[in-house]
């Protein structure tokens, strides 16, 4: 006998195996395809696959959405990030201060997993979900949307529901000025001499990007077109990028804008082993911030994201009458090097 068992289907499954919309599948699964003038072989049909692969999560969740549970829900796309911790720890404060009980679960950037995610949420009647970071936000929506399910965005922006992110854009531009001006002018910094490692094409990175082409072609005067080494966020896909440029060019340049904190890992990674002089003329900004990497021997300047500014307009703009989607830009702060700043853990309370 197989004894594999397979995955229950989600209303995003079925929308792609009957080549309806998400909308007309929630129609058919409640009974209301009918008064929506839906076609019946169309209805037929997408009842057929939800028996085929045994859906029924959405049924719970529809039964369960009537009461208000006092859950809050938190998506994230990783755990394993300074950045996306200090969210969590940000979050679960506020979400105790309102008398609610705080679920934080990742996704692991994988657009269908945030979709599976949402609807597993969604049966234990989760009152809010706070999406960050998502890959496909606005897949997101359209569960949560069908679940009649408050949610919001942060970090990443959607196109279907309010948005809270950082300002990437003025981050980038702060930090790359940042990194040029650190040369002075007894030994400036070439056009040449300066890269971008790390980041995808999300929105985030693509701001970033662009803030780093232009300033430093309003700062160097010039801006080569190999200035940016795409890594993804992989620690190990950034250690091979350097590797690459080391063994094509024989030396790092003078000064790099690392695009996160795992991109920055992968630096650290490339310099295990290797002569600490290698690295003594560097110059690294990172957009993101931790404060080990500002204490390294060399100097690290960095953009701090404010989460608690993020979480605090997200809780705001939760609570109010749904409105037509707007994202809303928070201002990050540059960091100079060897900076110890406090954070989320500075508001527990002290059980020594």
């Amino acid at each position: 006998m197989d004894q594999r068992v397979k995955k229950k289907a989600t209303i995003y499954d079925l929308s792609v195996l009957s080549g309806s919309s998400p909308s007309t599948v929630s129609a058919v699964l409640n009974g209301t395809w009918r008064k929506r003038r839906i076609k019946e072989s169309t209805a037929q049909t997408i009842l057929g696959l939800a028996e085929l692969h045994q859906y029924t999560t959405n049924l719970q969740a529809r039964g369960l959405r009537r009461s208000r549970s006092g859950l809050v829900g938190l998506m994230l796309p990783v755990h394993d990030n300074r950045y996306f911790s200090s969210m969590a720890q940000t979050f679960e404060g506020h979400v105790r201060s309102r008398g609610q009980c705080p679920v934080v679960v990742s996704a692991s950037r994988d657009p269908e997993e945030e979709r599976r995610t949402a609807e597993t949420l969604i049966s234990y009647s989760i009152d809010q979900l706070f999406i960050v970071g998502a890959t496909d936000p606005d897949g997101v929506h359209e569960v949560c949307e069908l679940a009649g399910l408050r949610h919001i965005n942060i970090d990443l922006p959607g196109t279907k529901a309010h948005s809270v992110i950082s300002d990437n854009y003025q981050g980038a531009r702060m930090l790359t000025e940042a990194i040029i001006r650190r040369f002075g002018n007894d030994d400036p910094l070439r056009p040449d001499e300066l890269f971008l490692f790390g980041g995808r094409n999300d929105h985030a990175s693509r701001e970033r990007i662009a803030a780093f082409h232009a300033t430093k072609k309003a700062l160097l005067g010039a801006d080569p077109d190999d200035g940016v080494q795409s890594s993804g966020y992989s620690p190990d896909i950034t250690l091979r990028a350097f590797e690459a440029f080391y063994q094509c060019r024989g030396k790092l340049p003078r000064a790099l804008f690392i695009n996160s904190s795992i991109n920055m890992e992968g630096l650290l990674r490339f310099m295990a082993g290797r002569p600490a002089e290698m690295f003594s003329e560097l110059v690294v900004g990172c957009y993101d911030y931790d404060p080990f990497g500002s204490f390294l021997p060399f100097p690290v300047i960095m953009v701090r994201q404010n989460v608690e500014a993020m979480i605090t307009k997200a809780f705001e703009l939760i609570d109010e009458p749904p409105t037509a989607p707007h994202t809303f830009l928070i201002a990050p702060e540059l960091i100079q090097p060897r900076s110890a700043l406090k954070g989320p853990l500075d508001t527990l309370k002290d059980i020594a």
